[in-house]
């Protein structure tokens, strides 16, 4: 088509001359609008421009520039800071805070311990009841909120077959209602409390409530007077996870270890291993790609794939489904018990782990058990897992009711690169203490308690993990029987913990302040019961220097011993960082 026929096609002022701009302006004004006749006078001469000469002119610019404006909005190609002038530095945008929904809370607690029916071929295992006289449970707690609504909760077993209902969801009003007025009192706060007796693997779930997280906690334990897993043992209900350690096993002579992996989501878990021995990295046929199906329990016998390790640490990790993880831990010599317990898991490796709920007995009296062959894992001990490739000089410190104790051999050790190391704990005097450990490369800790004095009576064994550092509404479940202590360490410096007993009737009661000094560890026997209420938990704080804290479990007259580190506390609004690109 020619070119005079689209003089909008070509630019405004091609650059030839004045002529050119007249030429272009008549030929567009004869296309835009009739022929109109004016007096000669008004119109304007390239000597005189006027107003209307004026806004002839930029009507064009007008153009160009919307176009551009049209192009950069339309297309997204051009952005506005292309446009802007550019500086000689940057600053970078921090990416957005999106908050989390709160959701809900779920505790798996492990099986009663069982027996071995025979030695089983590969690693899974066949079981046999326990003995006549032991008995298991599961103390629950659910905390109330600041108005006194205890969210919707409940204990059922690992397919989810109900075993008690703790609390009834709370009525949530399908429209907006106006805020209730204010009442002269605040409701007393309350929890939700259960103790049930159980035969298999147990789930609490607690529901959020109008975006608030539960705060809720769950203990098992179990007890027996005959047979070969004789003693006491207890394991805090866990979060499932994707990555877990635990530190402890032995599947030595004499000693049976068995991971209990339990997947209570709707998830299939494929779960891998690694396994960490006193000489190094245990290459183990048959310790990946464990499938765990939804809501079942898978056991594995850890001699079958990892005979006669008097140190192992176990790394669960699992892909799809998050599990739970507990290794029921027994000794047996010659036909004389030698303690049962559920080794749990603990912090993840660091370059400081804190271990509490250590109960020492007398070293003049321990020293000529673990002289005797088969005995040396009858006193206290600390091991150490470093996972990585570089070797960890550890420095432990021991700290009692009096302070720090000095350790045989100074406390410092150098423990292997991929391997588990042992440290002896003996030596100081009788009482409750506190384990800190420090060194340059991240590793992670559990403590071995015993109780037993005499090779020819039945002695128990308890594993402490590297425990968490205390903050504010932990809740803490307490068994029912038993002597039980609530133990606190501060290895650093002074620290004021608050724990406030909660009766069986779910009433909170008063709390109690302790100031704990630095570098002591402080205990407090729990009473049987409160105002005529039986004691079934404690709600704990903490402020000032890291504090950490335990259950100590034992039974008058017995050689038993527990314990049972304080869980985490309910989390609080999470928001996380949302980056938008492609």
């Amino acid at each position: 088509m020619p070119d005079e026929q689209h003089p909008a096609a070509r630019p405004e002022n091609s650059g030839d001359g004045p002529s050119d701009g007249k030429r272009d302006r008549s030929a567009r004004g004869k296309e835009s609008r009739p022929r109109e006749h004016k007096p000669k006078e008004s119109r304007p001469t390239d000597s005189q421009p006027t107003a209307r000469r004026l806004k002839t002119l930029a009507r064009p610019l007008g153009g160009i520039l919307a176009g551009v404006v049209i192009v950069a909005a339309g297309g997204g190609l051009v952005a506005a800071t292309a446009l802007a002038p550019r500086t000689s530095g940057s600053s970078p945008l921090a990416a957005p805070q999106a908050a989390v929904p709160a959701g809900n809370l779920v505790a798996v607690c492990p099986a009663p311990a069982r027996l071995l029916q025979a030695t089983p071929v590969g690693t899974d295992p066949q079981f046999s009841p326990e003995s006549a006289t032991a008995k298991s449970a599961v103390s629950a707690l659910v905390l109330g909120n600041g108005s006194g609504v205890i969210p919707g909760s409940r204990l059922a077993g690992l397919t989810g077959s109900p075993l008690v209902e703790l609390a009834k969801a709370p009525a949530v009003p399908a429209t907006a209602s106006p805020a209730p007025a204010p009442a002269s009192t605040p409701p007393a706060p309350r929890a939700a409390v259960a103790q049930r007796g159980i035969d298999a693997v147990s789930v609490l779930s607690a529901d959020a409530f109008r975006d608030q997280q539960p705060s809720a906690a769950a203990a098992m334990s179990y007890a027996a007077d005959d047979g070969d897993l004789r003693g006491t043992a207890a394991a805090a209900c866990q979060n499932p996870a994707n990555d877990l350690w635990l530190v402890g096993a032995d599947t030595s002579l004499g000693r049976t270890a068995v991971l209990n992996l339990s997947n209570a989501s709707g998830t299939p878990a494929t779960v891998n291993l690694d396994l960490f021995g006193a000489k190094g990295v245990i290459q183990a046929p048959g310790s990946r790609g464990l499938l765990v199906a939804p809501g079942t329990t898978r056991s594995i016998v850890l001699a079958g794939l990892a005979p006669g390790q008097d140190s192992l640490a176990v790394r669960v990790r699992s892909t799809g489904g998050p599990v739970a993880a507990v290794i029921q831990q027994s000794v047996l010599r010659g036909l004389t018990p030698g303690g049962v317990d559920f080794i749990t898991p603990g912090t993840g490796p660091a370059t400081r782990q804190a271990v509490t709920g250590l109960d020492i007995q007398d070293p003049a009296a321990l020293g000529p058990l673990t002289a005797k062959s088969g005995f040396g894992d009858a006193g206290p001990a600390l091991q150490i897992a470093v996972p990585g490739a570089a070797d960890a000089v550890v420095e432990v410190k021991m700290y009692g009711r009096d302070g720090q104790k000095p350790l045989p051999g100074g406390g410092v050790v150098t423990a292997k690169a991929g391997a588990v190391t042992t440290v002896p704990l003996a030596g100081v005097p009788a009482g409750h203490y506190t384990v800190s450990a420090s060194s340059d490369v991240s590793f992670t800790a559990a403590a071995r308690v015993t109780r037993g004095l005499k090779a020819e009576e039945p002695t128990d064994v308890a594993w402490s993990p590297s425990a968490i550092r205390l903050g504010s509404q932990h809740l803490v479940p307490v068994p029912a029987a038993g002597s039980r202590f609530l133990m606190f360490g501060a290895p650093d410096g002074r620290a004021t913990i608050s724990y406030t007993p909660v009766t069986a009737d779910g009433k909170i009661r008063s709390a109690t302040t302790a100031d704990i000094a630095g570098g002591t560890t402080a205990s407090v026997q729990v009473p049987a019961d409160v105002e005529g209420s039986a004691v079934v938990g404690y709600l704990v704080s903490a402020a000032g220097e890291a504090a950490y804290g335990a259950v100590l479990l034992e039974r008058d007259g017995k050689a038993d011993v527990a314990t049972v580190p304080v869980s985490p506390g309910a989390a609080g609004q999470e928001k996380v960082a949302v980056t938008l690109g492609y």
